[in-house]
């Protein structure tokens, strides 16, 4: 298992939760909506679990409905409204990311990100943030016919790159990432220094590793 990850020729990650922090943004985006209704804000801590879960999770948080609610449609469209408008204002990269990037560079690996945020985000988002100026590839959730857990967006990516999906390592901060990884034949790796934290059950996703913080992939790579 060690040399599957001495021998990486590519590293992707997946976006929020593992590259960067947009949970006070996707909270401040769905709790503007509980205020326009007259409900008391809620505090980031109630929201930041559900960040990986984009509008999903958040109108769940904030409104107890899912997608079977009839209002659910409308609400999720003024939710990504209202997202699109401050989606720089509070992200920011995970403590060690930056560094984490710059020691891949210095190793000549390239790497990319995969993520399931639509491009309508994820392109502002990445070309607004000087973290992605190096990031060979971004594949969006619309980028391909099918999101994450299916193989489809990372072996885009791996094509993208010009490296066969088993010398690329995937490292995300939820199951499906984790299963996207091994359906496309590439290692993976749990954060979960992100949104979920070993509580939340990352040890039972069959993650070839997990890291509990961004430098220890270098680590893992065995060429810190």
């Amino acid at each position: 298992m060690q040399a599957m990850f001495a021998h990486a020729k590519a590293v992707l990650f997946d976006l929020d939760g593992t590259l960067v922090d947009s949970a006070p943004d996707l909270g401040a985006a769905v709790d503007k909506m509980r205020v326009a209704r007259g409900l008391p804000s809620l505090p980031l801590a109630r929201y930041r679990p559900m960040a990986g879960a984009g509008a999903r999770g958040m109108l769940g948080e904030a409104f107890g409905i899912g997608p079977d609610h009839p209002d659910f449609s409308a609400m999720r469209e003024e939710f990504f409204d209202n997202y699109q408008v401050c989606l720089l204002e509070q992200t920011l990269p995970f403590d060690g990311v930056a560094q984490l990037i710059e020691g891949l560079a210095g190793l000549g690996l390239p790497w990319g990100v995969v993520t399931n945020k639509s491009t309508r985000f994820s392109e502002p988002l990445t070309r607004g943030m000087s973290l992605f100026s190096t990031a060979r590839t971004v594949v969006s959730g619309d980028t391909t016919p099918h999101a994450k857990p299916h193989p489809a967006p990372l072996l885009e990516a791996a094509e993208r790159l010009g490296i066969a999906p088993n010398d690329c390592v995937y490292v995300g901060d939820d199951e499906r990432d984790i299963l996207a990884g091994h359906a496309a034949g590439m290692g993976t790796v749990a954060a979960v220094y992100g949104y979920l934290g070993v509580a939340q059950g990352p040890l039972g996703w069959g993650a070839h590793a997990i890291i509990n913080s961004p430098l220890e992939l270098l680590q893992l790579l065995n060429r810190a």
